[in-house]
């Protein structure tokens, strides 16, 4: 079982072919889940799924997670188009979670996967989920 982060393959055809929009205001709700070790998730992950995600239980985590706010709509700098999204925090958090899953829930379609790198553990504390930079180098989503 492994988590390797990856844009989902779907979600670029889905681009392509017009079934996602990412604008702000959209009616599509994204979303970050969060996964164990046990997860599988790559490139080829295309819905959200309950296998493997923490638990709900005592951790004051809700299966499906938070839902994302857009905080750069998409734009673009030279040749690279962009957006990001807001980070997002558990308070109170009892959890451990190796990675995580943006996914849009209104379609149950995926977009991308995050590897942690290792466990990330959170006891009786915030768990925050710190996007990067919105940026043409740095963003979540970045198409060249």
């Amino acid at each position: 079982m492994a988590i390797t982060q990856a844009m989902c393959d779907s979600f670029k055809v889905q681009i392509l072919s017009g079934q996602q929009n990412l604008v702000s205001g959209a009616s599509a709700v994204y979303k970050l889940a969060l996964y164990t070790s046990s997860a599988t998730l790559s490139n080829a992950t295309t819905a959200y799924t309950t296998l493997n995600e923490v638990s709900s239980s005592g951790s004051n985590y809700t299966a499906g997670g938070n839902t994302l706010t857009i905080s750069q709509s998409p734009t673009s700098t030279g040749n690279v188009a962009f957006l990001s999204f807001a980070n997002t925090s558990w308070t109170n958090a009892n959890l451990t979670a190796n990675g995580a899953l943006i996914y849009n829930s209104t379609a149950n379609t995926s977009v991308a996967v995050l590897a942690f790198g290792s466990d990330k553990t959170a006891t009786n504390g915030t768990f925050t989920v710190i996007f990067p930079t919105a940026d043409a180098t740095n963003a979540i989503i970045r198409i060249a």
